[in-house]
């Protein structure tokens, strides 16, 4: 029977020192885990910093993963950030083709997925995104039959709920 691998969010609070990044990464490359998306700065405190990796894993390696990651001295606190408990978001920048005659639908759907144009040249418009994956990816699709140039993104950043 095949292990079902679920997507998960794992935040992470660390020291801000050179290598603890690499460190993570590390741990995850020689276990033979996938980093899906990686994101990282600076928090309020300037001596800390949020790592906020996504992954696909079954339970029993997420366990695995988070006693690893919490053997690391550098990090302080590590969290599942999958489900609803916490606020998800994703920024994307798209770089589409806009030729005269398509700009008018380009614009229709920056409207509709609640984007912006942040440049504008000749033949192109850059598009910035922020949301769930899913919208992202949803715009994503419906810009590709116009002509995707560029496209980054900047992996999901996630924040547990504060009770109300």
């Amino acid at each position: 029977m095949a292990i079902k691998l679920k997507k998960h969010i794992i935040t992470m609070l660390v020291q801000n020192e050179p290598g603890v990044t690499a460190r993570i990464s590390g741990l995850f490359a020689s276990r033979g885990y996938n980093i899906e998306t990686i994101c990282g700065a600076p928090t309020a405190n300037p001596k800390m910093s949020r790592i906020t990796i996504s992954t696909k894993a079954s339970t029993e390696q997420l366990a695995q993963i988070f006693k690893y990651l919490r053997r690391l001295v550098n990090v302080l606190k590590v969290r599942d950030m999958t489900g609803s408990r916490a606020v998800q978001s994703e920024v994307a920048l798209i770089c589409v083709k806009a030729l005269t005659k398509n700009r008018p639908e380009i614009n229709k759907l920056v409207k509709r997925y609640k984007a912006k144009v942040v440049d504008k040249g000749l033949t192109h418009y850059i598009i910035e995104i922020t949301g769930a994956q899913e919208k992202i990816d949803e715009l994503i699709r419906r810009l590709e039959p116009i002509g995707i140039k560029k496209l980054t993104r900047s992996g999901v950043l996630a924040l547990y709920r504060e009770p109300k």
